[in-house]
């Protein structure tokens, strides 16, 4: 008797939203099955890679991740430019680090000059990413939707504390929103319902769920994209069935194993390999648990996941 693989019965789908304009804008979304469960259903958008780019040179990367960007990392539309011109980049990812209040706390009318700047300078879609301080990017990213108008940029994080402020200058600017929670499906669906209520439609919503880097963290990441995707394609629950982005490379490079020398560590190995596998393998856990944009760094990690998403979308 030939055996027979057992398929699950998909009723949902995930939404299809486009990020950015012209002919190098890119659609996220449309699955009709568990990630890369191509015998079961479709996938007709792959996963994406997005390289992030600082609007301030990094102070506290370590060597191996500084190195490729060494040249341009006072200048975000040189760098923004490397990332395209020379890795492939499908879409960049500007970390607007230097708004943060505990840091350099530039304005808000600063940080939309110098999106503006990126912004017009590629040919890619735009992910605009604020410095989590909820005050804070409720300021800069709703003068950031005022000043790129029509744009088509993705920005976040949207929060709770924020979404009426963000919200607004999405749906009247007409720019994707982040939907960002702290690894809760339950909170990750209440936002989703308020920037519903508010205005914003489907095709401009994507999800953040919060990532952790590799290690203790990622498990409970894993479990709530997990969790989101059972819901929104097995219990047709509408408020969940969006893209997710993963903004994880500030995660893993951050962490002591991505960082520490020979030196400190010797029983980690390479420091050079280490970080890049650690960032790949991060990647790779999140595709499988359903993401649909992978904010990255380092061009080496980038190469490995391109090559893992390749294979895997085989049928």
């Amino acid at each position: 008797m030939p055996f027979e693989m057992p398929e699950i019965n998909y009723t949902g789908m995930i939404k299809e939203v486009t990020l950015g304009n012209g002919p190098k804008a890119v659609t996220i979304g449309g699955g009709t099955s568990y990630p890369f469960y191509l015998f079961e259903g479709e996938m007709p958008h792959p996963p994406r890679i997005a390289m992030e780019v600082y609007d301030t040179p990094p102070e506290d990367w370590p060597e191996t991740a500084l190195e490729p960007f060494k040249d341009v990392v006072n200048d975000p539309v040189a760098w923004a430019k490397k990332c395209i011109d020379t890795y492939g980049a499908e879409l960049i990812t500007l970390q607007l680090v230097s708004t943060d209040p505990n840091g350099l706390n530039r304005s808000a009318e600063e940080a939309a000059a110098t999106v503006k700047k990126v912004a017009t300078s590629i040919n890619v879609p735009l992910i605009v990413w604020g410095s989590s301080n909820a005050e804070k990017d409720g300021e800069v990213l709703r003068k950031v939707a005022e000043v790129c108008d029509g744009l088509n940029l993705i920005i976040g994080p949207v929060v709770e504390s924020n979404y009426k402020q963000v919200g607004a200058g999405a749906i009247g600017y007409k720019h994707a929103a982040i939907a960002s929670s702290p690894i809760d499906i339950n909170l990750a669906k209440q936002l989703n319902i308020l920037l519903g209520n508010l205005g914003i439609p489907d095709g401009q919503i994507v999800v953040d769920p919060t990532t952790g880097g590799l290690g203790y963290g990622i498990e409970y990441t894993y479990s709530v994209m997990e969790r989101d995707r059972m819901a929104a394609l097995t219990q047709q629950d509408e408020r969940l069935q969006f893209p997710i982005i993963c903004n994880l490379a500030k995660e893993v490079w951050k962490t002591k194993e991505a960082k520490a020398s020979a030196e400190e560590a010797p029983s980690l190995g390479d420091p050079q390999k280490r970080g890049i596998l650690m960032e790949a393998i991060t990647a790779t856990m999140l595709l499988l648990a359903g993401a649909d944009v992978l904010v990255m760094r380092h061009p080496d990690a980038i190469k490995l996941v391109r090559e893992m998403i390749s294979d895997l979308k085989r049928k």
